[in-house]
Formats: C-alpha cells, structure tokens, sequence
C-alpha cells in the first residue's frame, strides 16, 4: 500500500515523530523532512532528509509504505523504518544520508540548537523549539558532522553518514526528554521492519470488515488511524488518537468521539480511551476544552456536545462496555451538560448558545455568518439527546430521582427547540437576545433529525424531503454542507460547501433513526466511494469528490470504517 508522503506522513503508533514532503514556503525549501507533532512547538521541522551521492544531495524516488520508507535514488536507496515510538533506524547502501537542521528562534528570540558528541560515532542534537533532544548514532559507515558555533548556539546543523567501502551505513536517531540511557540497537534492521509489519498487521486486522471492493481504503483507513496514535505523555493520561500527523496534530473534543467509534467493535480498550480522553481534561465548571495535545488545553473555544449520543453508540456497538463503566461516564457527562445550562445560556431562555462557530464544530457555516451568540437547533437537539441518554444511565445505576429530571429536562427542551426553531417546513437558526431569525442555507440546520422519532411525524418528513431535494444539498457524492444555489456556496468553502465526515455520520444516523434504511446506504455508498478514490482529507469538494485541506484525517477513516462496513458485502 503505497502512499504520497506530501499528502500522508510516514508514522507509526506512538510516535511524536514524522516524515512528511513538504512544499515550498518562505524559509522552507521543497523536499523531505523530518518532524516533530508535539503540542506548543514553534517550528515542528527537526531536520531535513536528503540522499547522496558521495556529498552531493541527488534525486529520489519516495516509496513509502505502513512499515517502511524507501528513498531510491539513480546509484543506491536509503531505507527508514520507525522501529519504536521513539526510534528511527535507517539503513543505506549505495547511498548516503545528509540530515540538515537550520535553528530558528524561539518564542523569546533566542536561538539555542546546539550538537554535542555524546560519545563514540555517537551526538546529541538538542532543539529546544521541540522541547526534546534527539540522540544519533551512527551503527555503520562514516559520520561527518558540520555545526559551527555562533555565540550561543550551533549556526546549522549538517550531519552525513556516508557508506562504508562496502557500500553500506546504518544509524539510530532517537527521541528523549531529559536523560539518553545507552544502548546498543542490536536488533539488525530487517527485524526492526518485520516487527513492525507484525505490529500494523495486527491493528489492521482488528479493523471491521468491508466490502472487497473497499479493501484497499480499509488499509488506508486503518493506516491512517494507526498512525495517528500518540503515546500518553504531559496532559495526555491515555493513548490518542490525533486528527492528523499534518497540521491538525491535537485531539478536538468532537473529533475523538468519532474515532471512539471506529475502535469500539474490535479495540473496545483503545475505543474508551478515546472517548474519555477529553474528560480527563475536564474543567472544575464541567467544561470540555477545545483541544489537547501533550502540552496544553486550550479552552477559547468548545465543541458541540454529541458525547451522549457516541456514548450510546459505544454501547451498542460493544458489549465490553460494562457498568463500571457507565458509573465513570455518568458524573463527567452530567457536569458537561449542566455547563452549556448554566454557563451558555446568558439571556436565560433554556436554549444554550454558541459563541463562535468553533464551538459548534462547524467553524465559519453561515448560521455564523451574522455576528454571534447563535442559539442553534443542532445544539438544542444534542443537549435533549444527551440527556436522555442521562436519564437512561441514571436508571441503570439506581438513580431514580436523577433519572425523572433528565428526562423532564429532556422534554421541556425538546418543546423549547421545536417552539422556538421550527417554521413550518424548515428549522431556523437566531441571534441570542434579539431573537431574529438569521438567514442560513446551512446542513447545520438539519442535524436536529439525529433526534429520530423523539421529533413530530411532519417534522421529520419535512427534513427528510429537503435533504432528499435534487440540487439542494444532495450531490452524487453525498450531502454539502452549504445548499448548492446559496450565494455563500463555495466548493472549498470549509463548512460552506464541502462534505465532511461528522456531517454525513450524524444525519446518516438520524435518516437510519426514521426508517430512511435506502436512503441511509445510499448515501453512505456515496460517501465511501469518494473516500476509496480520493482518500482519507479533511473534507472533499461536494461536486468533484477531491479531497480537500489536510489528507491523512482520522475522523475521514474513523466514519468511513463505520459506514463501510454497514454495506452490502458481496
């Protein structure tokens, strides 16, 4: 399974680390780099990859795999395999490596990159800008190390490692905090790769099942998720999964619900963790942060509360999920929801607010486009799901009296969203306060349908027409998330256009809630089809199906394996 490094990193699971073909941009030139995920970095470049040719950079040709990257030039390769979370081994005959670092300054201005020997064929190069240290030693062949020294800090950084006589070199480059404990690399390094085949084989096949004509971007989904993996480190408790490895390296606070999902049939373990990671994080007012990473939580802003509605999704999907761990949802959960009661609803109506489109998930759609606080339908109908997935909890634990509150909450605002949202055919969207009526042909509007039949027979057929409707949001690719003739329409438009992933899951759920099964596979075959050729993106243009923005995203894989892999298998 060959992939394009400028679209999808090489990782593995675990790693902070990796290898990604980056474009030309001011202070950085096209080509190979290796790079660092870590949260709060100012510059995640560590070094870049070049081949020789004695000492002259060449041309390669990059070959990259789950388990193994290749660089093939005209006269040898250079092969990197990611043995350990924290560990790169390479390998090269005919071909030497040149690993290059041009400190930037920090965030102070200062510049403190500086290579020191660490030992025999050994160097540690500590780039303070990562927050880590990066040990190289040289296994095989000849280093040559070039690093002047200017004042405070080494000026650059070169270091080659040029093949024997025989043709060959060998060396290590590992990832520490603070303190290198020795060691030798024994393992030879076609055993380092079969390891890691073994590895990725056994996630792979962990994965659920599709139908065969999707076998291939089963592989490229499990990859991706595979990859996106980082290890618990500072604020993150448990293994995450990231979005991507690209440029959107933290986990969002809607996003990991999704990945839960993926993981629940057959890593249920890894499937929790997803989902309580955020909750980890939990402030003491019950709010979610915007995202984390191994650094910070960053709290500007929150995402919708879809989290009663993963958890149960995670319950029927498993039967791991037990009462012990209902009994460690349920407080978390309930102080999550009491937050968008308590501290989003300023004009104190009973129906909580968005403050910025980022809370919603839906960054710039066009409910947004007039100025905020919104009160939204999407939002009200999340908080009703929430809780009655509450009240069913709180009965399964013996909470009686919590569990008729959560379900009185449940109604009252249930009849608070239809009163206050819904205009005989369409649900609408309004500035908190004033109460207008914002003009909106946004797909947000329709979520309210993940409610099923909690919601009146006409106001489901309504929804089920406009999203059925020829040349209003439907495409042969599945459902964009602006209406086709709105004039704020654009094919890579973010959330005012493109069809995304979350979008197509929840209202497939809710069509799938109503009895629209025909219409629920139709639309999920749309959607995997334009996976399977354009690949795991961000979002994809709603008229060509081209991938869009970032291109290794895990929530893309996460909902593309849930809904392949409720299609017909022939």
């Amino acid at each position: 399974m060959p992939f394009d490094l400028q679209r999808v990193p090489f990782s593995r699971y675990g790693s902070y680390m990796a290898f990604s073909h980056l474009a030309a941009e001011p202070g950085v030139e096209e080509g190979l780099y290796l790079r660092t995920v870590r949260g709060g970095v100012a510059h995640r470049i560590l070094f870049r990859v070049e081949v020789l040719d004695g000492s002259t950079p060449v041309p390669v040709t990059e070959d990259a795999s789950p388990t193994l990257l290749r660089l093939v030039s005209a006269k040898g390769a250079v092969e990197i395999c990611m043995a350990e979370p924290k560990v790169i081994r390479v390998r090269g005959e005919g071909a030497g490596l040149r690993l290059t670092r041009q400190p930037m300054p920090t965030r102070e201005g200062w510049v403190y990159d500086t290579i020191t020997q660490a030992g025999e064929h050994r160097w540690s190069v500590n780039i303070r800008g990562a927050f880590r240290q990066y040990m190289l030693t040289s296994l095989q062949g000849t280093p040559s190390i070039d690093a002047p020294w200017d004042d405070l800090s080494n000026r650059y950084v070169q270091i080659d490692l040029l093949p024997t006589s025989q043709g060959t070199f060998e060396c290590a480059i590992e990832e520490y905090r603070s303190s290198w404990e020795p060691r030798a690399y024994a393992e030879p390094f076609d055993a380092c790769v079969q390891a890691v085949e073994r590895e990725f084989a056994q996630w792979e096949a962990e994965q659920v099942g599709v139908p065969g004509e999707l076998a291939e971007a089963r592989r490229n989904a499990a990859y991706v998720n595979w990859s996106c993996v980082v290890a618990p480190e500072g604020v993150l408790r448990r293994p995450a999964m990231y979005m991507s490895k690209n440029w959107m390296d933290n986990v969002w606070s809607w996003d990991h619900c999704f990945n839960a999902l993926a993981l629940a049939d057959k890593n249920p373990a890894l499937a929790w963790d997803q989902f309580m990671v955020m909750f980890d994080a939990q402030d003491e007012f019950g709010a979610l942060p915007d995202y984390v990473n191994d650094v910070e939580s960053v709290w500007n802003f929150v995402k919708p509360p879809i989290h009663g509605w993963t958890l149960r999704r995670l319950l029927e999907r498993s039967h791991a999920f037990d009462q012990e761990h209902l009994a460690k949802a349920y407080a978390p959960l309930c102080r999550w929801t009491n937050w968008w009661l308590h501290y989003r609803d300023t004009d104190g109506d009973g129906l909580p607010e968005y403050n910025h489109g980022n809370d919603s998930g839906w960054d710039n759609a066009t409910v947004f486009a007039h100025g905020v606080p919104v009160e939204a339908p999407d939002l009200a109908a999340f908080l009703v799901y929430q809780m009655d997935v509450l009240a069913d909890i709180a009965g399964q634990l013996d909470h009686a009296i919590d569990a008729e509150q959560w379900r009185r909450k449940a109604d009252d605002l249930l009849g608070n969203l239809l009163t206050a949202f819904w205009r005989e055919d369409h649900f609408v969207a309004r500035h908190a306060r004033s109460h207008e009526e914002i003009p909106s042909d946004s797909l947000i509007l329709y979520l309210p349908l993940l409610l099923g039949k909690r919601l009146p027979a006409d106001v489901i057929q309504h929804l089920v027409a406009g999203l059925k409707e020829p040349n209003a949001f439907l495409t042969n690719h599945g459902l964009a998330t602006e209406r086709l003739r709105s004039p704020y329409y654009q094919a890579d438009g973010y959330w005012r256009g493109p069809i995304w992933a979350p979008s197509t899951m929840l209202l497939v759920d809710g069509l799938n809630a109503v009895g629209e099964v025909a219409f629920v596979q139709e639309l999920s075959r749309r959607f995997c089809a334009m996976v399977d050729r354009s690949g795991m993106a961000e979002n994809f243009d709603a008229l060509t199906g081209e991938g869009l923005r970032d291109r290794a995203y895990s929530w893309t894989s996460s909902v593309f394996l849930i809904l392949a892999s409720k299609q017909p298998h022939g």
